[in-house]
């Protein structure tokens, strides 16, 4: 039997479980996080989060994606994940040092009284390189506006890896593109040998830009955290917007900062949907 609570973050939905007190076997891990994440069969969700002590950090969080593979981060899992420390008293802290594959991101809860209002979290530096998106080719500092041919299509793409692996295509409507289409043949695409998430962008303004996410290992999401920080380095990159930008997602909105220290802060919403316990 597995206690969990089921959170959010704008639409992209997790499956948290405390792993402090009961740890699962390793080996078992992808074969869990499939029946959980099956919306027709397990509970549902776009991952299960994992809490687990750290060394290095205050804690640790791994996600696994509903076809079992692992994520290396996850924005909006990160801030379900600091907001069910902080209900759960695992932690009184308002700031946490949270250890990811991606290295160690610094979060903040944004509270009044007993309740959590938003989190922010410093993602870090975005990763320009071919070679640390990953994408395969000759070496080149930023890959930007680079040409790709899927299915009879040429697609411009910039690539950012915010610790995991971001394609971003610019388009003046979000809604008419077939993602459902392009998505899974872009994230499989030769170029990226650890796959990669894919996203579409329509820029409003300067401050403001519209997207839709066909996420590694999930398919199409609601929300993606990792992968709006991604948008938005790739506008800068691409002269598009500012620095500044609120990205609108199909369930809600993030605000996003690249700032001149070249850290990327995104802020958000997370919430508790249920709890429960499931026989697995």
């Amino acid at each position: 039997m597995i206690e969990f609570t089921k959170m959010q973050g704008i639409g992209n939905d997790f499956i948290v479980i405390n792993c402090l007190v009961n740890p699962f076997d390793e080996a078992e891990l992808p074969t869990i996080a499939k029946k959980l994440n099956d919306r027709r069969f397990g509970i549902g969700g776009d991952g299960i989060v994992l809490v687990l002590p750290s060394k290095r950090g205050d804690l640790k969080m791994r996600m696994l994606n509903p076809d079992g593979s692992e994520a290396e981060m996850c924005g909006n899992g990160i801030r379900c994940f600091a907001k069910y420390v902080w209900e759960n008293q695992i932690s009184d802290n308002t700031s946490l040092n949270v250890e990811t594959l991606a290295g160690m991101k610094v979060v903040k809860l944004l509270t009044r009284g007993n309740n959590v209002e938003g989190v922010r979290v410093d993602m870090g530096q975005p990763k320009l390189k071919r070679s640390e998106i990953p994408m395969r080719g000759d070496e080149i500092d930023k890959v930007v506006g680079e040409p790709i041919k899927v299915d009879g299509y040429k697609f411009d793409l910039t690539a950012v890896s915010m610790g995991n692996p971001h394609v971003v295509v610019f388009e003046d409507n979000v809604k008419a593109f077939d993602l459902e289409r392009f998505g899974p043949q872009i994230e499989n695409h030769k170029s990226f040998p650890q796959r990669t998430n894919v996203h579409v962008v329509q820029v409003v303004n300067n401050s403001e830009i519209i997207m839709r996410t066909w996420e590694r290992g999930a398919g199409i999401t609601l929300a993606c955290g990792t992968g709006a920080c991604a948008c938005v380095v790739a506008s800068v990159l691409n002269g598009k917007t500012g620095r500044r930008v609120t990205a609108h997602l199909p369930g809600g909105d993030l605000n996003i900062e690249w700032g001149g220290d070249n850290r990327v802060m995104m802020t958000g919403p997370a919430q508790t949907v249920f709890k429960g316990i499931i026989e697995v």
